[in-house]
C-alpha cells in the first residue's frame, strides 16, 4: 500500500519520480493547469479589486476525476509542481479543485535521488505569497490582451493581439530600428602587417595605430583612415619597410568561468549557438529536467529547473 499520492505535472516528470520512490508513492501527473480564466470573457471583476474568476480546463475533466479518485481516502496527498510562481499556483488550483484539506507542498530544484529525498523529508504548506503573484501575471495578461486587441483589430489588422510581455517588446524594437535608421554610416579602414621573423614560419598581425613621425608616448586623437585612397596611398609608403619590435610585455590574467546558465542566457546561447529558436531551447531544456531515457539507468534528470533568474545553485 502507497504511503500517499504524489502529483506533478508531466508523465515524463512522474516517471523518473518512480524511479527513485518505486511503490513507496503513488506518483500522478495533472497534464498542467487545471484551473484558468475562462476563455471567451474577461473572468476579471475590475471593481472588486481585480477578483479573478476560474473555471475547471475541459480537456483537464478527466484527469481531475482521476486524481479525486486516487486522492480519496486517509492518504497523504504531495503536490510536487515546479519550483516557481506558476507551480505553486499548479499545486494550489489542485488543492483547490480537488478540496485537499491539509496538503503539503514540496519543490526540488533537480530531480535527483537526493533531491527528491531532501524535499519529501521537509514539506511546507503552500506559499500564498507566490501564488499571488502568478495571479496577478495572470491578471494582468488577460486586462492587456482583452481590452488591447479589440482595439488593434479595429486600427491595425484583425486577428492580431497585444500582450503585457509581448507590446512592450515590440516597443523596444520599434525604438533600436528608429536608432538604427538615423544612424548616418562613416567609411573607415585600418591597416594590418602580417609579420614574422626571418626564416621563421609563425607570423603575427600588427596594426598601424599613429601616424609617421608621432612619438609613442604621444595621447593624439585616434588614429583614423577615412577611404581607399588614403590607405593605398599608406601601404605604398609601408612596401618593402623593415620592422622591428621595441618591446614584449608579459601579463598574467584570470579568467573567471560563465555563471550557470538562467532562462534568458540559456535561449541566448541557444539561439546565437545552436541556431534554436526560444521555445524549441525550453522544449528540451524542460525534457532534460524532467527526465529522458538513458538505457537501463531508466528516465533520469539532467539538468537542475531551467526557468530561473538567479545563478544560485
Amino acid at each position: 500500500m502507497p504511503e500517499g499520492l504524489i502529483i506533478v505535472e508531466s508523465p515524463a516528470k512522474a516517471r523518473t519520480l518512480k524511479r527513485f520512490l518505486g511503490d513507496r508513492f503513488d506518483v500522478r501527473a495533472s497534464m498542467g493547469h487545471v484551473r484558468d480564466l475562462p476563455e471567451k470573457e474577461m473572468g476579471v471583476e475590475v471593481d472588486d479589486g481585480f477578483k479573478p474568476h476560474y473555471e475547471v480546463v475541459e480537456s483537464r475533466r478527466k484527469t481531475i476525476n482521476e486524481l479525486r479518485s486516487a486522492a480519496k481516502g486517509e492518504r497523504e496527498v504531495i503536490l510536487a509542481s515546479d519550483p516557481d510562481r506558476e507551480g505553486e499556483a499548479i499545486a494550489w488550483h489542485l488543492a483547490e479543485v480537488l478540496k485537499l484539506r491539509d496538503p503539503k507542498r514540496i519543490e526540488f530544484h533537480e530531480i535527483t535521488s537526493d533531491a527528491v529525498r531532501r524535499a519529501l523529508e521537509s514539506p511546507r504548506e503552500i506559499d500564498m505569497r507566490l501564488v499571488n503573484a502568478q495571479q496577478a501575471r495572470r491578471v494582468v495578461d488577460r486586462l492587456v490582451g482583452f481590452r488591447l486587441s479589440p482595439f488593434l483589430w479595429s486600427k491595425v489588422q484583425k486577428g492580431i493581439g497585444a500582450g503585457r510581455v509581448s507590446s512592450v517588446a515590440l516597443r523596444l524594437v520599434v525604438d533600436r530600428e528608429d536608432e538604427i535608421r538615423k544612424f548616418v554610416p562613416v567609411e573607415s579602414w585600418t591597416i594590418d602587417a602580417e609579420l614574422s621573423q626571418k626564416g621563421a614560419e609563425n607570423h603575427f598581425l600588427a596594426r598601424l595605430n599613429r601616424p609617421a613621425g608621432s612619438a609613442a608616448t604621444e595621447k593624439d586623437a585616434k588614429f583614423e583612415v577615412h577611404n581607399e585612397a588614403e590607405a593605398q596611398e599608406i601601404v605604398s609608403k609601408l612596401e618593402g619597410a623593415s620592422y622591428r619590435v621595441i618591446g614584449v610585455e608579459q601579463k598574467r590574467r584570470t579568467k573567471s568561468s560563465n555563471p550557470p546558465y538562467i532562462t534568458s542566457t540559456l535561449q541566448q546561447d541557444a539561439s546565437s549557438r545552436l541556431r534554436m529558436r526560444p521555445f524549441a531551447a525550453m522544449r528540451v531544456a524542460q525534457q532534460l529536467y524532467e527526465g529522458v531515457e538513458l538505457g537501463a539507468e531508466g528516465p533520469t534528470g539532467l539538468i537542475t529547473y531551467m526557468r530561473t533568474d538567479s545563478t544560485r545553485i
